[in-house]
């Protein structure tokens, strides 16, 4: 019964260690450098801090522009200096990019304007553009998730915000977005 009891919290420790493993952040900066070689991306955010992140086949790129993607300083057509928003996982003492967009310029729309609703389980938010227009953008996965920590942390009903976001299908879908 012993032996039971010990395997069981052993799957438990093992389960919650996975689980922590799994958990995606966020940063938003300006990439620094982009080292094929070694599969990574080094993005510096606004308070200096730099983030090293590992690109793997899996990585997906929104709002770069494709046809730069030949050039030998650029991935997915991000280069230095572009302004992105890289969503990363920790895994060990590796960070992961899972999705890095691609913000301001020819990068991802942008839309700014007043939260009046956020439902993250349904996964919309609606934006008041501040004319009376009211926009409703279906969040990813990785925007819902956000909402709930530091990157939008208290992000609700009356919250000023910057919504970075594609057109699909004639639908807005915010993949990011950030109080202010």
């Amino acid at each position: 019964m012993k032996i039971i009891a010990m395997a069981v919290l052993a799957l438990a420790f093992a389960s919650a260690a996975r689980a922590d493993e799994d958990v995606v952040s966020a940063v938003h900066g300006t990439v620094v450098k982009i080292d094929k070689g070694t599969n990574t991306v080094v993005i510096k955010s606004a308070d200096g801090s730099r983030h090293s992140l590992h690109f793997v086949d899996a990585t997906t790129v929104h709002g770069a522009d494709l046809s730069a993607q030949g050039a030998s300083d650029s991935w997915h057509g991000l280069a230095k200096g572009s302004e992105v928003v890289a969503h990363y996982s920790a895994r060990g003492t590796e960070d992961t990019a899972v999705e890095i967009d691609k913000i301001g310029g020819d990068g991802l729309k942008t839309a700014k304007g007043t939260v009046t609703d956020i439902d993250r389980g349904g996964k919309t938010m609606v934006v008041d553009m501040g004319d009376g227009a009211k926009k409703t953008f279906e969040l990813t996965d990785h925007a819902s998730a956000d909402a709930g920590k530091g990157v939008v942390k208290g992000t609700a009903k009356g919250s000023k915000v910057t919504v970075y976001y594609t057109e699909d299908a004639g639908k807005k879908v915010a993949h990011f977005f950030e109080a202010h």
